[in-house]
């Protein structure tokens, strides 16, 4: 709803669905009697939330509480615990998978793309108790997998197991970590990451944690690569990207032209410390920016929450976008860039084809969802629904 001052308000409306084999078949005035029918008790339905960046291969969560420890500060001190702590925390880790899946799905995400340790202390083992959780979960959640180099390529000798790992049918993204810092070779871990994607057919999900010029570089090179490989562009993804934050505004949107015409997305976890993600910079030039929890409850994070909406609420306060259009806006970054009404108030979800993937929220609408946090009381996957405790 608008006037000569701008869009108000949200008008709604009830109906029925008909879903069958997992999508919707038919959208029906709502006093359509139909056989079977269930009552959603007036909820707004939304596009079940998809986080795009979290770790579900190893958490603490399901364990006493733990918060950030003072001494580790480093990204290899973090390698050195993990290296120390990983083959406890595998006896127990798909149990925790699990626990971690259900907080996920409390908040309303059906879907994650979730990486996993590929390096020397665990081998492959990290995957294997993942998938069983995956496999456990099947009937309500899904996800896409990254082999992650999360203790590098060359720091330690992980570049055989990440050879092994981009051999597998379940893994949809080659990973990689820090070229400058950790590998101390842009170009050869780089070279690596995009040789493996190609031979393998699969996508890429670069951590970048540098800063400064060195951080550039590696959004660069990379960059370069999907020009050079169309084969991956649109699959290409630079994970975090926090030397974005240290560049002047012109710089910012001459990368992001780079970004755009190479089709390299950028994955952003909200919020952030001492520095701001020019985000809606890279938003407003085309640049497919994805969010996600990255750490809920673990040894490298004390805040992840697990709640995608959450993070749409974040990311409305940090950027100011508080209007009734901004906040709708917002949405798509819990949603996977899909959202119910486009730009100019039209219905573009759900329609009748759509996968049957939804969330029932009790809020009145899309910006109040956002605002105020509002709870998931159900929420829909390959068609089933399922209604909270």
């Amino acid at each position: 709803m608008a006037d000569e001052d701008g869009v108000f308000g949200t008008r709604t409306e009830l109906f029925c669905m008909e879903i069958n084999d997992g999508k919707i078949t038919k959208i029906l005035p709502n006093n359509t009697q139909l056989a079977g029918a269930v009552d959603a008790k007036g909820l707004l339905m939304l596009p079940a939330f998809k986080d795009m960046h979290v770790h579900i291969d190893k958490t603490l969560y399901g364990l006493p509480w733990q918060a950030l420890s003072p001494k580790r500060k480093t990204v290899q001190d973090m390698i050195a615990y993990e290296q120390e702590i990983i083959p406890r925390l595998l006896e127990t880790s798909t149990h925790r998978a699990e626990l971690l899946i259900n907080l996920l799905q409390n908040y309303g995400t059906t879907f994650a793309r979730t990486h996993f340790n590929v390096d020397t202390t665990s081998g492959l083992r990290s995957l294997e108790n993942l998938q069983k959780a995956l496999d456990n979960k099947k009937d309500t959640f899904s996800a896409e997998l990254v082999a992650f180099p999360q203790h590098g390529l060359y720091y330690t000798d992980s570049a055989p197991l990440m050879k092994e790992a981009a051999q597998l049918d379940s893994v949809a993204f080659i990973g990689g970590l820090d070229p400058f810092s950790i590998d101390k070779n842009i170009e050869k871990a780089i070279d690596f990451t995009v040789r493996l994607a190609i031979d393998n057919n699969k996508g890429i999900d670069i951590h970048l944690h540098d800063a400064g010029k060195e951080g550039i570089r590696t959004i660069g090179y990379l960059a370069e690569q999907a020009l050079f490989n169309p084969q991956l562009q649109g699959r290409t993804f630079v994970s975090h990207a926090f030397a974005l934050a240290y560049l002047p505004p012109k710089e910012v949107e001459e990368m992001a032209e780079k970004l755009v015409t190479a089709k390299v997305g950028i994955v952003s976890a909200i919020p952030f410390r001492n520095r701001t993600m020019p985000i809606p910079t890279l938003v407003q030039r085309g640049v497919e920016v994805l969010v996600g929890n990255d750490n809920v409850q673990d040894y490298w994070s004390t805040f992840g929450s697990g709640n995608m909406l959450q993070k749409a609420h974040l990311m409305a306060e940090l950027y100011g976008w508080s209007t009734e259009f901004d906040l709708s806006r917002t949405l798509r970054f819990a949603t996977h860039n899909v959202l119910p009404l486009d730009d100019k108030g039209n219905k573009q979800w759900p329609k009748t084809g759509d996968t049957a993937e939804f969330v029932l929220i009790d809020a009145g609408c899309s910006a109040e969802a956002v605002a105020r946090m509002s709870g998931t009381a159900a929420l829909a996957h390959g068609g089933n629904l399922y209604w909270k405790s």
